[in-house]
C-alpha cells in the first residue's frame, strides 16, 4: 500500500527524532542541573536520554508519514480519535508504542488504523454515520461495516459532523 522509501516516510521520521531527541534532551538537562550532577555523568545521562527521544520520535514520525503517504492529492486530515478497546480485560499496549488502533477522518472519508496499517478506509459519500451512544456505527450499502468506541468521549459527534459536512447520507 506504501512504499517505505518514500521520501515523506523518511522526511518524517527524521523530523520525528530531531523533535523526540531536542525535547528529552531538554528535559534531560533541566534534571541533571538540578541534581548538580558532575559532567561526565550529566553527558552520559543526557546521550542516552538524547538517543532514546530520537528513537521514540522517529517511530512516531514514521508512522505519521506512513498515514500521510495514503493520503490522496487535496485531501486534508480533520483529526485522529482513539479506538477503545471493547472489553476491559483487553491488554492496553505498551506504552512506547501508542494507541493500538486509531480512526483518521478527512475531508474525503474515514481510516482506521493499526499503528502503521491502513485496516480499511471508506468515502464519505458511501457512508451512512450514526451515533449509538458513545459509539460510532458506520453502515454502507445497507450493511454495517464497523462500530467504534473512541476516545475522547465526544469524538463521535465531531466524526458525524464533518461526515455531514463532506457528504455522508
Amino acid at each position: 500500500m506504501h512504499d517505505e522509501r518514500d521520501p515523506r516516510i523518511g522526511r518524517a521520521a527524521l523530523i520525528g527524532a530531531v523533535v523526540g531527541a531536542l525535547l528529552c534532551g531538554a528535559i534531560a538537562l533541566g534534571g541533571l542541573a538540578k541534581l548538580h550532577a558532575p559532567g561526565w555523568a550529566g553527558a552520559i545521562g543526557v546521550l542516552m536520554i538524547l538517543g532514546l527521544g530520537a528513537w521514540t520520535g522517529t517511530s512516531i514520525g514514521r508512522r505519521r508519514g506512513v498515514r500521510d503517504a495514503v493520503l490522496e492529492p487535496g485531501e486534508e486530515v480533520l483529526g485522529t480519535y482513539t479506538v477503545r478497546p471493547p472489553y476491559a480485560e483487553h491488554t492496553p499496549p505498551d506504552l512506547h508504542n501508542g494507541p493500538q488502533y486509531a480512526v483518521r477522518v478527512t475531508t474525503l472519508g474515514i481510516q482506521l488504523w493499526e499503528r502503521s496499517v491502513l485496516l480499511w478506509r471508506y468515502p464519505w459519500p458511501e457512508l451512512r454515520v450514526l451515533v449509538d451512544g458513545p459509539r460510532l456505527r458506520l453502515h454502507r450499502e445497507g450493511e454495517e461495516v464497523g462500530t467504534l468506541l473512541l476516545e475522547p468521549p465526544g469524538s463521535v459527534h465531531e466524526i458525524v459532523a464533518a461526515a455531514r459536512r463532506y457528504g455522508t447520507g
